[in-house]
């Protein structure tokens, strides 16, 4: 680790408020979101405003709702045994975590996105490398980033 000594460390953590864990937003995810595909994940993206977020809640918005939000799914149907799913469910998490960056840095600088919430479901029948995933992951956010997310210049 050669980093300056002027230079931040930079923390590529996920926090609490990186899980979306609230069943509103999770139906919302699946009924109003948009799907993206890239083998051997699929994703389903919502974005909401400070307006919208606040209609999904009674009194107040939780303070742990994060600028990009995940739930990770793998399915019993497709992995039969707890071992392979959590396996695959540590994968996908730390690709996410490792290349996520961007997408949160374009979301917080966003003025009509408050927050993204995905929903990656992993759709192989096999265990998959985690060379596989991690660039099936670097596809998805792409292409999040670039259709989910107003660009600056327009």
């Amino acid at each position: 680790m050669n980093q300056s000594p002027t230079a931040p460390a930079i923390r590529l953590t996920l926090r609490k408020s990186a899980k979306l864990r609230h069943r509103s937003l999770i139906e919302r995810v699946f009924s109003e979101g948009e799907s993206h595909y890239a083998y051997p994940m699929r994703v389903s993206v919502c974005r909401l405003s400070e307006d919208e977020l606040r209609a999904n809640f009674k009194d107040y918005v939780p303070d742990r709702i994060g600028p990009v939000q995940i739930m990770l799914t793998v399915p019993k149907k497709k992995r039969k045994h707890a071992v392979d799913r959590v396996l695959v469910r540590r994968r996908i998490r730390e690709a996410f975590r490792l290349n996520s960056r961007e997408l949160r840095e374009a979301v917080s600088a966003s003025a009509d996105v408050r927050t993204l919430s995905l929903a990656l479901i992993y759709i192989a029948d096999k265990n998959e490398s985690y060379a596989k995933i991690e660039k099936s992951m670097r596809k998805l956010l792409a292409k999040i980033q670039k259709q989910c997310l107003p660009s600056e210049e327009s």
